[in-house]
């Protein structure tokens, strides 16, 4: 694409979209900017592009979006927004941040989807990486932008890119060497509407791979293993539970296809969902070179990420969690199956469509003894506490 020619429409100044319009400005392209949140935050990010030579569309929406050849929308942006209808009516092409990064990236993409376990699985696969000394960085959804850094890393290097379903509602050509799948369990349904649109959209990471490229696939999840038929990249497993194609337990031990690795136990992480990141990241690893003890180096030394099941603080016999990045039922369900002491639990946030049964149902057979309710949901989450029998509840 000849930039300097080309006239660009980015919708949405998220983290994203500021770094999609500062890079389609260093290249000289045509580009309007445009935001519906008027706040402070938004306004300074305006200014900025502003005097790097940006014109704000706030004033002429129609207009711009009839110049532009390109729409790069954020992923806070919903597809189905009455703009993005219009322009799509009108033939116009829509792209997301992901693929327009993609296309400057000349480094190995490794591109990690799931419902839950994204970020641990690409901090701990970037870990391995370090200590194989291989050049990478953690890009996308989590870390920095791919449009942004993309470009920095050259073909011997790694990108590790963590990549969600909204990001995935706008990709064309976006092809990793490696896409990695974790799992899929229902999220996201006030965006997605249904779950087989979730799940279709969580497919779509294998769309463009080819006879050269690889797919991690959780032979575990139902729904994953169905991924698995009928695409043209190498399907390499994961399983906690069977021996597979790829990575898997047997006897406390890690195994690559036959391969003894190490011991679970040199994964310092609390959580049976966290072997199952762990697994994952170990076929990624090996399908780039990264030798046994550097895996095992980087499993040792590794203590997790920032909000999920983080220990923050001890105080008078009592720990207290960080917890949370679990934003949806089944992320919530595995943090408590990983805690084995009396726990209070403090529950509720942002309405997202979700069947809250399941975690009561787990809550009323754990260790849990008290649920504090707040947010936007928390009538939604005591209706299901009082459906399961589970009564000992605060609602703040």
């Amino acid at each position: 694409m000849y930039y300097k020619n080309q006239t660009f429409f980015v919708f949405g100044l998220s983290s994203s979209g500021k770094c999609a319009a500062e890079k389609l400005l260093s290249l000289g392209a045509r580009t309007y900017i445009y935001d519906e949140d008027d706040g402070a935050r938004v306004k300074k990010i305006c200014d900025g592009l502003l005097l790097l030579g940006a014109k704000n569309a706030a004033s002429c929406v129609g207009e711009a979006i009839k110049a532009a050849d390109v729409i790069v929308v954020s992923p806070g942006v919903r597809i189905d927004h009455p703009l993005l209808v219009s322009a799509k009516r009108d033939r116009k092409r829509i792209i997301g941040e992901l693929e327009l990064g993609y296309s400057f990236t000349r480094a190995a993409i490794i591109a990690v989807t799931g419902t839950n376990g994204k970020t641990t699985t690409c901090s701990l696969l970037s870990a391995c990486l370090d200590k194989a000394g291989v050049n990478n960085g953690i890009l996308g959804n989590y870390g920095v932008p791919l449009t942004i850094n993309g470009e920095r890393y050259s073909e011997s290097d790694v990108a590790v890119v963590e990549v969600s379903s909204f990001q995935l509602e706008t990709v064309q050509a976006f092809c990793p060497h490696i896409a990695v799948i974790l799992n899929v369990t229902s999220d996201h349904l006030d965006r997605h509407y249904t779950r087989e649109n979730y799940v279709y959209l969580k497919s779509r990471i294998l769309a463009n791979l080819r006879e050269s490229e690889y797919a991690v696939l959780n032979f575990d999840d139902p729904t994953v293993r169905s991924f698995g038929a009928g695409i043209k990249a190498k399907v390499v497993w994961f399983s906690q539970k069977e021996k597979v194609g790829g990575a898997y337990i047997e006897d406390g031990k890690f195994f690559f296809y036959d391969e003894e690795l190490f011991a679970v136990s040199k994964l310092d992480m609390i959580g049976d969902h966290n072997e199952e990141n762990a697994l994952a990241a170990i076929c990624a690893a090996k399908l780039v070179g990264v030798k046994n003890e550097s895996i095992a180096s980087a499993f040792s030394d590794f203590k997790g990420v920032k909000h999920r099941i983080e220990l923050v603080a001890k105080k008078n016999g009592v720990e207290y969690y960080n917890d949370s990045k679990a934003t949806n039922v089944d992320s919530t369900i595995k943090a408590i199956d990983a805690l084995h002491r009396p726990t209070v639990v403090i529950l509720g946030g942002k309405t997202k469509v979700q069947d809250y049964a399941p975690l009561f149902d787990k809550i009323r057979s754990s260790d849990v003894r008290h649920a504090v309710l707040t947010g936007e949901n928390r009538f939604e989450l005591l209706e299901a506490a009082k459906k399961a029998g589970f009564n000992k509840v605060t609602v703040s």
